[in-house]
């Protein structure tokens, strides 16, 4: 099933009552936002079921602890955005499988050789998709393609530094001054954002496999705690990408994002992706992804599910 994606971007109340999110919005905030549907809701009653990923991006919206453990047990990933609507913290439930414990003792016996070897398996297919994007786009990736084809165990020769150079040179050449970085000028803000969701959407999905999301195959940081969200979530990058760079072909590039902006990156979780041969939403992909992790740490298959391109 296909989870909703909802975005509280007004002042707000949320309660629950019978398994169901209850929005309740001043009437001000509510004649402004009547048109907008899924995911900016106005006053509304909401299956929590229903429900993948919320994001709030306003100081007033206020709710109840009961909204927050609803949340939690039916596995929604929440996002909390700050005084620039800036996605800056995202909240998972700490049990959504009932063999966690199982899964957490395999992952962390996981052997260095094998998350070497998956980590080459994710470079090659993040590589991949990067160079089918640049096809799409019209543009040579033909520097590429030996890349991809040539990861070795652990990427130990970081190609993948060497591909997102030529990558990000050559899909916004039209914009004066672009450079890759988080803090960077416009469009990078609508790419934040984007990768915000993404990464929301991957963690939610390695908690539902019984895996821990801090511990990468190959990120590390030690003041990161989704390092293996952010592991699983490369080869789902270009997906990401293509949809801001419809987006801003379409609209333009703002300094800030404005809420049609964002409503558009929030469609990150449902958009339809290959998969094992299968079109699927991307929501239900990275929980093949993280599944197929799950099979790889316990010895039964030998090669992660990613979607291409």
């Amino acid at each position: 099933m296909i989870k909703r994606t909802l975005y509280f971007g007004n002042p707000a109340y949320l309660s629950i009552s019978k398994a169901q999110l209850v929005v309740q919005v001043p009437p001000t905030a509510q004649k402004e936002s009547a048109s907008q549907l899924l995911t900016f809701v106005t006053a509304a009653s909401i299956p929590v079921e229903d429900i993948g990923v919320v994001v709030f991006d306003n100081y007033q919206i206020t709710l109840s602890h009961a909204v927050l453990q609803y949340l939690l047990d039916n596995n929604v990933a929440v996002v909390s955005c700050d005084a620039r609507h800036h996605p800056v913290g995202l909240l998972l439930a700490l049990q959504s499988n009932t063999i966690q414990n199982e899964r957490y003792r395999t992952q962390l016996e996981a052997s260095e050789p094998l998350k070497k070897q998956l980590w080459a398996q994710t470079i090659g297919q993040k590589i991949k998709n990067q160079a089918a994007l640049l096809t799409q786009l019209g543009v040579d990736n033909g520097y590429l393609i030996p890349l991809y084809r040539n990861v070795k165990s652990g990427d130990s020769d970081n190609v993948e530094a060497t591909a997102a150079a030529y990558y990000w040179q050559h899909i916004l050449q039209h914009v004066m001054g672009f450079r890759r970085h988080r803090e960077g000028i416009p469009p990078n803000n609508y790419f934040n954002y984007a990768y915000a969701i993404l990464r929301a959407t991957m963690a939610r999905s390695i908690v539902a496999a019984g895996l821990l999301p801090t511990l990468g195959i190959h990120h590390a940081n030690r003041y990161n705690a989704y390092c293996l969200a952010d592991d699983l979530m490369e080869p789902y990058r270009p997906f990401a990408d293509i949809l801001v760079m419809q987006w801003i072909a379409a609209n333009g590039i703002k300094e800030e994002l404005e809420k049609s902006d964002k409503a558009e990156l929030l469609k990150v979780p449902v958009m339809d992706v290959i998969i094992d041969g299968e079109k699927s939403p991307l929501m239900i992909a990275t929980q093949r992804t993280a599944v197929s992790l799950v099979k790889c740490f316990e010895g039964e298959w030998r090669k992660l599910l990613y979607p291409e391109m």
